[in-house]
């Protein structure tokens, strides 16, 4: 089997179109960071849904003309042009209308407060725990009641608020494989914690091992470790 150099590095183009190319992706290249310039800070550093689809239609008309030699600049440009100005006029709006704010960009939902989980919540925005006990572990948070408040921002971010080091109290941990060695059975008094709400109380031995927040069984020992920063 013979293989055709030619047709495998340029496919059905001539090695003329590869100085094209090189154009296309300098024009294109400062056409991407004049958009994103114009879309101002708040478009790069914390992108919403609707802000991450206008980030999307950039790429794709951008990385289009760079390597098609069907796709012209000048349409391209004009595409460009279209979703700054679409973006431009949906910010407006969204700043003089809260409804359409949270309808393009969602709003902010509590996940925590004073230790806890906020389960509804927490279900609606369909956060696994490893993933979002990985998200606390990176801010030095060994268990949950160090939290007072923890919210998930429009951006997806996560903003928690501290317990003062005398405040803090027992809570459920999120350390590594902190929540494998989770029992239905109090051996000893002391505080533990529900392993599926964050619910802590003391438990006696032999005690009722329904949570009264959640309703589920499983428990495993709080700690009430201060933060280490």
């Amino acid at each position: 089997m013979q293989i055709d150099w030619n047709e495998l590095f340029l496919g059905s183009e001539s090695w003329d179109f590869l100085l094209q190319i090189i154009f296309r992706t300098a024009v294109m290249f400062l056409t991407i960071i004049f958009g994103i310039r114009l879309l101002g800070k708040r478009g790069v550093k914390q992108l919403s849904i609707f802000e991450l689809v206008v980030i999307i239609g950039l790429g794709s008309a951008a990385g289009d003309p760079m390597f098609y030699r069907e796709v012209g600049l000048l349409s391209s440009i004009v595409v460009f042009a279209v979703i700054i100005l679409f973006y431009s006029f949906v910010v407006y709006l969204i700043g003089k209308s809260k409804k359409i704010e949270i309808l393009l960009e969602g709003k902010p939902v509590l996940l925590i407060k004073n230790g806890v989980f906020a389960i509804e919540n927490f279900k609606k925005e369909k956060l696994g725990s490893d993933e979002f006990f990985a998200e606390l572990r990176m801010k030095s948070i060994s268990h949950l009641g160090q939290i007072e408040t923890a919210i998930e921002e429009t951006s997806g971010e996560i903003s928690v608020f501290y317990y003062d080091d005398e405040d803090v109290k027992y809570g459920l941990p999120v350390l590594l494989h902190s929540l494998e060695k989770s029992t239905t059975v109090f051996s000893e008094e002391r505080n533990y914690s529900c392993t599926f709400c964050g619910f802590t109380e003391i438990k006696i031995p032999n005690a009722d091992n329904t949570c009264e927040n959640c309703g589920k069984h499983h428990w495993i020992p709080s700690i009430n470790r201060r933060r280490i920063t």
